[in-house]
């Protein structure tokens, strides 16, 4: 089962980069999938869903920016500079 990696959030819009497994010629491969949703109350309960409206988008382009600059960072780091 995938697990979440790191969430961005921005107001009710989150983008979550998931942690993904799959055996692809034998060698098992690690790759990311991003998803993007909307929290909503109702009902008193908190409900998601994947459609957003015209004051979302902003909100949206900003996590997704966001989740894209953790990605593309993530991945040009070396062993040799990292610093623990």
């Amino acid at each position: 089962m995938p697990q979440p990696e790191t969430k961005f959030v921005a107001g009710a819009v989150v983008a979550t980069i998931w942690k993904n497994q799959k055996v692809f010629n034998n060698r098992q491969t690690e790759y990311n999938t991003i998803s993007l949703e909307r929290k909503y109350f109702k009902n008193d309960q908190w409900q998601t869903t994947t459609n957003l409206r015209a004051n979302d988008l902003p909100k949206a382009s900003l996590v997704l920016q966001k989740a894209y600059e953790y990605l593309m960072l993530k991945s040009n780091v070396t062993e040799e500079e990292i610093v623990v």
